[in-house]
C-alpha cells in the first residue's frame, strides 16, 4: 500500500511496446491523492482540472416570479438516447442553500440547456454571477429568448443548439445535487444539421470546452479521428 501523497515509479522507459502501441507499464512517476480525506478541500480543483474539456450547460429556468433565470454548469453531459437523457449538476451556494436553477428545476420541473460557442463565451460566464432571486440574468446582460416548443422555459436566441427537458429525478449524495432530464426536443441552428444525413456538421459546430477552475476554456475547432476497430 503506497502512503497517500507517496511517489509511485512504475514499468519501461519508452512507454511502447515492440508493435508501437502504448506500454501498460511507462517510466512515470504518480502521486496518490485521497480526495476523502487529506485532500478533501482540493478535490474540486483538482477533479476539475484533470477531468477536461468538460461540455457547458448554460441552463435556463423560470422563477418563482416568471423571470427567467440563466446559469452555466459543466459538470455536465448527455448519459443515453434511449430515452434520450443528460445530467448537470448544479451545486449549492457557499452557505449550502441551493441555487436559484436547482430551485427552479424542482418546482416546475423543466429546464433548457443552451449548448455555447466561442461567440456567447463571455455573456456565458457573465450570467455565473450571484443575484438575488427572481432577479433574471437574461435581463441583466441583455440576452433574447425564444420560446420553446415542450417546455416553459424559453431558450437562448443565439444559442447555436438547445435541449428543451422536462426532469425525471433529482438526486442529492451529499453535497451533489444531480438533475436527470429527459430531452423532449432538440432546437438546433440549419447549418450546423444535414439534413441529408440527419447528423450535426462537426465540421462546423464548435461549442467550447470547461477546462481547469477558475476561469479556464477550450476551443474545439482542432479534431482529429481515430478509425475504431472493424
Amino acid at each position: 500500500m503506497i502512503a497517500d501523497g507517496d511517489r509511485e515509479v512504475a514499468g519501461t522507459e519508452s512507454g511502447l511496446q515492440g508493435n508501437g502501441a502504448p506500454s501498460l507499464f511507462c517510466q512515470n512517476i504518480f502521486m496518490e491523492l485521497d480526495l476523502l480525506t487529506t485532500y478533501a478541500e482540493k478535490a474540486y480543483p483538482i477533479l476539475a482540472a484533470l477531468v477536461t474539456p468538460r461540455p457547458i450547460a448554460w441552463v435556463t429556468t423560470l422563477n418563482e416570479n416568471g423571470t427567467v433565470n440563466a446559469a452555466p454548469f459543466s459538470f455536465f453531459n448527455v448519459f443515453g438516447d434511449e430515452p434520450p437523457m443528460v445530467v448537470f449538476a448544479p451545486g449549492n451556494r457557499d452557505d449550502g442553500s441551493p441555487k436559484d436553477t436547482a430551485l427552479n428545476c424542482k418546482r416546475t420541473g423543466e429546464f433548457v440547456i443552451n449548448m455555447v460557442n466561442e461567440a456567447l463565451g463571455e455573456v456565458m460566464v457573465r450570467t455565473s454571477a450571484s443575484l438575488a432571486y427572481g432577479e433574471s440574468e437574461i435581463e441583466h446582460t441583455g440576452l433574447v429568448t425564444i420560446a420553446s416548443s415542450t417546455v416553459a422555459p424559453p431558450r437562448i436566441a443565439l444559442a447555436p443548439a438547445a435541449l428543451e427537458c422536462k426532469v425525471h429525478d433529482i438526486l442529492e449524495i451529499s453535497g451533489n445535487r444531480l438533475v436527470i432530464g429527459i430531452v423532449t426536443r432538440v432546437q438546433v441552428q440549419d447549418e450546423y444539421f444535414d439534413a441529408a444525413t440527419s447528423r450535426i456538421r462537426t465540421d462546423l459546430y464548435h461549442p467550447i470546452g470547461r477546462m481547469a477552475v477558475p476561469d479556464w476554456y477550450c476551443k474545439t475547432d482542432q479534431q482529429y479521428s481515430i478509425d475504431r476497430p472493424r
